[in-house]
């Protein structure tokens, strides 16, 4: 069934990024990356280990795929899925040390990388956490202020990267369900997740076409978004993004990263 979208809101049809969180050993990096435009790979704390993060670029790289740091919380056991408490000296700490890291597996295969994304419980904790998003914004500001933050419309990280002058790229989830614009539903909770790809295809159409994403309790949000993300840990993230890439091109919509490699 084809979508339907808001009276006199249906946008010219744009270009959009797809981007997916790679590089945390989940065995479908090859598959997502001929898919996604652009990758956000992990740095060693919440998931991977060096290996795996420069295997990751090479393949990235080689593929034309843009590429970007995804730090995380270092919670391996929970794949950084856990809110530690860390204060925000700890954070600012935590993700120079993680981007130092990644920089060297980028030099080392001679890609570079152009965005951060913060991982799980650290990136949903700087979305309504001021002290934590200007930690964030801060260290990359400091470690290279050409890097984008990669974060959600009217988030408070949005808002403390454009303060640090960095250049910010607006995300939204394709498989995981909204409470509000800013906050999505707990995965503990039923329904966080999306699995259907139909459901997932349709979904990313609206987001694109008519700027509008459905919350839990159906209303519409209002939603910009400069890049749509599946997780990479999905274990449908491959058949979910064939059919949101398959859908979104079949409307004339171009998908390219975010930054060219």
């Amino acid at each position: 069934m084809a979508p339907t979208f808001p009276i006199g809101k249906v946008y010219p049809v744009p270009t959009i990024d797809l981007n997916a969180d790679l590089g945390e050993g989940c065995g479908s990096d090859e598959e997502l990356l001929a898919l996604v435009s652009s990758a956000s790979i992990a740095c060693g704390a919440h998931a991977g280990d060096e290996r795996i993060m420069r295997a990751t670029i090479d393949a990235a790289a080689a593929r034309g795929v843009s590429i970007g740091a995804h730090p995380g919380y270092p919670d391996r056991a929970g794949l950084g899925r856990i809110e530690t408490g860390a204060t925000p000296a700890e954070i600012r700490e935590l993700v120079l040390r993680q981007l130092e890291v990644f920089a060297a597996a980028c030099g080392a295969a001679g890609a570079a990388f152009r965005h951060v994304k913060p991982h799980g419980a650290l990136y949903n904790r700087a979305m309504t956490d001021a002290g934590a998003a200007e930690s964030i914004a801060g260290a990359v500001a400091a470690f290279d202020p050409a890097l984008a933050v990669l974060c959600m419309p009217g988030s408070e990280l949005l808002r403390a990267a454009q303060a640090a002058g960095l250049a910010v790229a607006r995300e939204a989830f394709l498989d995981r369900a909204y409470e509000s614009a800013t906050v999505l539903v707990p995965r503990t909770a039923a329904g966080a997740t999306i699995s259907d790809p139909s459901a997932a295809a349709e979904r990313a159409e609206r987001m694109v076409l008519a700027r509008v994403v459905p919350s839990a309790d159906g209303t519409e949000l209002a939603i910009e978004a400069d890049s749509l993300c599946v997780h990479g840990d999905n274990p449908g993230a491959v058949a979910l993004l064939r059919a949101v890439r398959f859908r979104l091109e079949a409307a004339g919509v171009t998908i390219a990263p975010l930054h060219p490699a």
